[in-house]
């Protein structure tokens, strides 16, 4: 019997979880009865505002950057990191649990509550938003890369050793050649998420084009509104397109 009594409880298992959703979440479709409010709300929309364009394309170009920085410096911090948290090249099991752990942690509290901490603390700007995104990526590129170290061949790794190459030197140079193509294609996938996250953060005051998306709302300035987020459409394909031409030329 091609339906299992197993796939049976499977499937109502996930439609009571949907419904009990649904009743948490106060999911009522009839409420898109007053649809026409939203047109009406959208039309103040238009037409967009380009006056303020020199300024938006100056903030864009600020998330751009927020997004790159928290970045590189993820990366750039979590490579020597990974080889601790990665159990074929950690100096000790206490030392690679103990980095699991911390990496776990930081992976686990999301940019926006560093962001909260860092623009309390530092002040409103997008330097605490890109701490913020550096020290959430350690931790997700701390995982990603230490688990391509331990799925590395070991090979070359044992042809250094033998030849009386250093531990670290051996794990350096036979590990990281074999992985980067893969870690690359990994930053350009943290990137864009990291231009997502940099529009999050500008609504608490992190800078870039978010926190004017966010001011132009506030202040019901709806034309300002539909050019930022044309812009933020534009930017963001434009990234997605560029990363994943790259990622393919890079694999």
């Amino acid at each position: 019997m091609w339906f299992k009594k197993s796939n049976f409880i499977i499937v109502l298992i996930v439609l009571v979880l949907i419904y009990f959703s649904m009743r948490i979440t106060e999911f009522d479709l009839s409420k898109f009865r007053d649809f026409r409010n939203m047109i009406d709300f959208l039309s103040q929309w238009w037409p967009m505002d380009f006056s303020k364009l020199p300024g938006m394309v100056e903030d864009t170009f600020e998330t751009l950057a927020m997004a790159f920085l928290g970045s590189v410096f993820g990366l750039l911090i979590a490579l020597p990191i990974s080889f601790i948290a990665a159990r074929n090249t950690a100096p000790s099991k206490s030392l690679f649990h103990f980095t699991r752990v911390a990496l776990s942690f930081v992976r686990s509290i999301p940019e926006i509550v560093f962001g909260l901490i860092l623009l309390t603390t530092l002040g409103l700007g997008p330097f605490p938003a890109v701490i913020a995104i550096m020290f959430h990526n350690v931790g997700v590129f701390g995982k990603l890369v230490s688990e391509l170290i331990e799925a590395a061949d070991p090979g070359p790794q044992e042809a250094m050793r033998a030849v009386g190459a250093k531990k670290w030197l051996a794990n350096l140079f036979s590990i990281l050649p074999q992985i980067w193509p893969n870690v690359l294609s990994q930053f350009f996938y943290r990137f864009e998420v990291a231009i997502r996250t940099s529009l999050i953060l500008g609504f608490i005051g992190g800078g870039g084009i978010g926190q004017r998306l966010f001011n132009d709302f506030k202040t019901f300035q709806y034309s300002s509104v539909s050019l930022d987020v044309l812009i933020i459409m534009i930017m963001v394909i434009a990234i997605d397109f560029l990363a994943s031409t790259i990622r393919n030329r890079v694999i």
